[in-house]
């Protein structure tokens, strides 16, 4: 054989080994890749549902005035350490929110290790008396903080000892929906049932107003009403309001 032919013939052997191994990788580049990205799941996996790296290392508080952001905390129970992807957010949202001075929480996960909670807090609109104790009640009527002296910017409401709760909400969506003119000239509000809602001024007069509804127009034909000289108004029909003596 010429050095020629053994030339050739070493090229040819040559092309063959590369045809065999492509043929080769063609094969178990499949298997390569499937291996390669099972070793990336179990990676992730691991990384967040066992690793330190992605656990609960704190909580942060948001929203908090009058309460403490421990309060917050030690009602929250969020347990720390824990997986933050496992964390059960609803879970730690209705703790917070069985506070009683809680309107609304919202909890989210701020990666890589903290739990956040946003909380609403309820503000009082009125104080109210109930088994000797004042306490703050807010415009949803839910009663939520107690006071030892009712703080002078605030409506008192004065209720009896069968009203309801449904009542109570009643007469905070009327307080609520009073301009400021108007709640400055009001002493109290008598809530006795969801239709028997009252203003008693600082005058003496009263103000017959029924039930919350058609409060805002309520309060308009009220201050027309209020020109006249009279001891009662009634604007419980807004449409048809009277005065008496």
């Amino acid at each position: 054989m010429t050095d020629t032919e053994v030339e050739v013939d070493e090229r040819t052997r040559k092309r063959f080994a590369r045809r065999q191994w492509a043929r080769r990788w063609l094969a178990w580049r499949y298997v390569v890749g499937a291996l390669v990205a099972v070793l990336l799941l179990v990676g992730a996996v691991w990384l967040v549902y066992f690793s330190s790296w992605l656990s609960v290392q704190g909580v942060q508080v948001e929203g908090t005035e009058k309460l403490s952001d421990a309060h917050i905390r030690g009602a929250a129970a969020v347990p720390e350490g824990d997986a933050l992807a496992t964390v059960d957010l609803d879970r730690i949202r209705t703790r917070v929110e069985a506070l009683a001075g809680v309107r609304s929480a919202d909890v989210s996960r701020q990666w890589p290790d903290q739990v956040l909670i946003r909380v609403d807090e309820r503000e009082a609109v009125a104080v109210v008396e109930i088994g000797g104790r004042l306490q703050g009640m807010d415009e949803d009527g839910v009663v939520f903080e107690d006071y030892t002296k009712a703080p002078g910017d605030l409506p008192r409401v004065e209720t009896g000892a069968d009203t309801g709760s449904e009542a109570l909400r009643e007469g905070a969506l009327v307080i609520a929906a009073m301009p400021s003119d108007l709640a400055a000239t009001v002493d109290h509000v008598e809530v006795a049932t969801v239709d028997e809602i009252s203003l008693v001024l600082r005058d003496g007069r009263l103000v017959v107003w029924g039930s919350a509804a058609e409060s805002d127009l309520k309060a308009t034909v009220l201050e027309s009403l209020l020109t006249q000289q009279a001891k009662k108004y009634d604007v419980s029909v807004p449409g048809q309001p009277t005065t008496s003596n």
